[in-house]
């Protein structure tokens, strides 16, 4: 047989197998599907969720963002990381069991007396507890609770420390591609400190333009980490500035 009918031969072969092989679109692909979290252990721990909660909820909605609404789901657009300033879970978990705000909560207390919340919790050693739905408005940050996911993570040694471990690290870098992944709405990711930038995004709702707080949550060291980890997924930062 001629070289020229052998090469004429290898090309046919070649040409039916890219036919038969459809999985070779992967490699020309310009964008990548965003891939489930494998074996991600989350524990449901419930804090208190009642019907007082669900109801202060729905009428810290309409106070603080203008909205009348028949139950308390969001579509969530953002994730907000947090720590609690608590180096131990059980205390961190028990600030956010009961449904009314704790007393010493004097520098919120005026907007409302529904306490603080989070969808989850992260402990030192890098388990993750869902505290409550999913898609239920939780309230861990001012003016953008109706459209985000909060993290909380147990650590912050006097408000002041980024000292949030290499689990815990490793834990929200899963987390957040595992919420990207369920609910491919999400848009930014930022941390607590971060969310006074977001006033100039529409998702900014509070309308009491006197309220607000000062966060140092998480800090910039672990936002970065953060971002670097999860860059594929392609989530925005706040605005720049205030």
């Amino acid at each position: 047989m001629t070289k020229s009918i052998l090469l004429s031969l290898a090309i046919l072969s070649l040409t039916a197998c890219a036919k038969e092989e459809p999985k070779i679109t992967k490699f020309v692909c310009t964008t990548k599907p965003i891939q489930p979290i494998e074996n991600l252990k989350i524990i449901d721990k419930p804090i208190d969720f009642g019907a007082e909660r669900i109801a202060m909820t729905k009428e810290y909605i309409k106070t603080h963002y203008g909205k009348t609404v028949k139950n308390i789901e969001i579509v969530p657009k953002i994730i907000v990381l947090h720590w609690t300033a608590e180096m131990d879970f059980e205390r961190s978990f028990n600030r956010l069991k009961p449904q009314r705000l704790l007393t010493d909560r004097k520098d919120i207390a005026k907007a409302s007396q529904l306490n603080v919340s989070a969808q989850f919790l992260v402990d030192r050693d890098g388990t993750i507890y869902r505290l409550m739905p999913e898609n239920w408005m939780a309230r861990h940050v001012i003016g953008l609770n109706y459209s985000s996911i909060g993290v909380e993570n147990v650590g912050g040694k006097g408000n002041k420390v980024d000292d949030l471990t290499k689990a815990q690290r490793q834990a929200n870098l899963d987390l957040i591609r595992y919420l990207k992944h369920k609910y491919p709405s999400i848009q930014y990711l930022i941390g607590h400190h971060e969310y006074t930038q977001m006033e100039k995004t529409p998702l900014w709702l509070e309308r009491d333009k006197g309220y607000r707080t000062v966060k140092s949550d998480p800090g910039a060291k672990f936002m970065a980490e953060m971002r670097e980890g999860v860059k594929d997924l392609l989530l925005k930062m706040p605005p720049k500035g205030k």
